[in-house]
């Protein structure tokens, strides 16, 4: 039977391609879990490696350590909250003139929509409008 393989710190720091600090660090964060046993007989496992790529691929993404805490958090359940907004973000809405007054404007991330329910939410507005337009015009 194979052992699962265990490392030291030093050997997870180099196979993340990370220095050591920062993985004592994300540690500390609770964005990596502490490591097995204590003291010098202190180990990690395939575990600990999987998550420090996990994290270091958020981060070059761009996700701030904060929101990687957060994304890590819901991957057990639930959708992902979306980013509370600050000062200087930028934002991409999508924007439907239904008619005239008569406008809508969504940001799919936030709302939770993929590309394809937004196009199908704008086409449901878009027949609800026409459907009350109708029944005005036979009254």
């Amino acid at each position: 039977m194979n052992a699962p393989k265990s490392f030291t710190l030093d050997e997870i720091a180099a196979l993340a391609e990370l220095p050591r600090r920062t993985v004592r660090y994300y540690i500390q964060s609770g964005l990596v879990d502490r490591p097995q046993g204590i003291g010098k007989g202190a180990y990690y496992t395939q575990h600990h490696v999987e998550q420090l790529l996990l994290v270091r691929k958020w981060q070059l993404a761009g996700l701030s350590l904060e929101r990687i805490g957060e994304v890590l958090k819901q991957q057990s359940g639930g959708p992902l909250p979306p980013t509370p907004r600050r000062a200087g973000t930028v934002e991409v809405w999508s924007h439907l003139v239904v008619a005239d007054g008569v406008e809508i404007t969504l940001e799919p991330g936030r709302a939770g929509l993929s590309p394809e329910q937004v196009r199908a939410f704008f086409r449901g507005v878009t027949q609800v409008y026409e459907q009350l337009h109708e029944i005005e015009e036979k009254e």
